[in-house]
Order: C-alpha cells, then structure tokens, then sequence
C-alpha cells in the first residue's frame, strides 16, 4: 500500500515561477529513487480560518502563497530505506542550494510520513483540495470507516481520486510542525488527505451537491473546528521513471 510524504509551505507569490523550476528539479532526485510520484500544488482557494488555517500553519506572511505537496511511495520500506540513505541523495547536484536556490523559508515547511487508510481512484487533473485533521487515535477506525463512505461519494461527484493518510512519522519542528498545524491534543494524530478534481469547475459543482444532498450527520470522530482545507492547482506532477 503506498505511503505518503507530505508537506505544507509558504512560497512569495512572486517566485512562483522560481518555485516551479526549483521543485521540477529537485523532485526529480525522488522520481529516481522511486517516488510513484510527486505533486507540488499552488494555493488558489485557501481560506483563512478563526481556529486552525493553512496560513496558520507555517506562518506565511501577506505576500506569500502556501504550496500544498505529496511523495507517493510504493510503501512504508520503500520510503524509509530511502530517507535512511538522505547523505547520498543529498549529494546530488540539484539538491545543491548553490545549483538550485530555494526560493521559500525551509524553516517553516511542515513535512512528515503518512500511512495510508483510504484510497480510491487514479487521481490526476487540474485541481485538488488538500486537507489537515486532528483525529484521536482512539477513533482511527471510526474515522477509517468514515473516508471509506465519503470517498465513493466524492468519486461520484468527479473526483479522481481520494486519499485520507494517518500521521506515522510526524517530525517536530522548532517554528511549525503538523501537529502544531492543528493545535493536536494529547492523545491525538493528524490525517493528511487530498482529493483531485479534472478541473476546478468540477470541484465546484461537486462540492455544492454534497453539501446540498450529502452533508456531514452524525456523530464525527474529529473536531471539526479545527479541520482546516484550500484548493489548490497543481503546478508540478511528476510519474515515477
């Protein structure tokens, strides 16, 4: 089952163009240590919230854009052995800051692994929701058993591809990390998911429905109030070689 790496950061919207070319080819180092593939996704629709945002989760200033991103791994070895050998991939010349300048502060990106709990569909297209969730852990199963009900429903309104992952390797940081993102509590974990859409007038469309016929009810094993997600449009996609 795949495995996820995830990360979350504030870029200057005025160097995006210098983001896109960092990330194509810095990516490029994991699409050759066998990412499946890799996805950096620009901020369109983020907003801000009162408890718990995107903005709030790497302190991104005005002038800033927040990137939403993914490594697919074939699976938890996979991934592990590769981060194990960092030294030597490190290396590579377009990891080189001198080659290849990063154009955004590294120091409040948000990353860590997740283990998959719910995937459906062959993903790709032009827009994605990204979202954050603080879930106890008691309730990783209740939570399980609702994304598996909530992605054909997606699907059904023209998602391709739904992916809820569980926190597994969730680093903590000195500025921000994901459990910081959230404001996690004792005793609780954070879930990483994604949703593609062919474009964002599909999103749009199939949002409106479901809150119209397929809302939440019931009793949900999150806090919702500080659940937090954006659009986003993908500006990197990369297969895996």
């Amino acid at each position: 089952m795949s495995y996820f790496d995830g990360f979350v950061l504030a870029v200057p919207t005025a160097h995006k163009d210098k983001f896109i070319a960092h990330a194509t080819l810095g990516d490029a180092v994991f699409q050759d240590e066998g990412a499946l593939r890799i996805v950096e996704a620009w901020g369109d629709d983020v907003p801000k919230g009162k408890v718990t945002d995107f903005q709030g989760a790497v302190q991104a200033k005005d002038d800033e854009t927040i990137v939403f991103a993914w490594v697919e791994w074939p699976d938890k070895a996979h991934r592990d052995d590769v981060m194990a050998r960092s030294e030597e991939w490190m290396a590579d010349p377009r990891m080189d800051p001198e080659n290849n300048p990063m154009p955004f502060d590294g120091k409040r990106m948000i990353y860590g692994g997740f283990d998959t709990l719910v995937d459906e569909g062959d993903g790709g297209g032009d827009y994605a929701d990204g979202y954050l969730v603080p879930v106890p852990e008691t309730r990783k199963e209740d939570y399980r058993a609702l994304a598996a009900r909530m992605a054909p429903v997606f699907r059904g309104y023209g998602a391709t591809r739904v992916v809820e992952a569980w926190g597994d390797d969730l680093p903590d940081g000195k500025l921000t990390d994901f459990r910081r993102a959230v404001k996690a509590e004792d005793g609780e974990n954070v879930v990483f998911s994604f949703v593609e859409w062919p474009d964002k007038a599909t999103r749009d469309a199939g949002w409106a429905k479901m809150m119209e016929e397929d809302g939440p009810d019931g009793d949900m094993p999150f806090d919702g109030k500080r659940m937090f997600w954006g659009g986003f449009r993908p500006v990197v996609d990369l297969q895996g070689s």
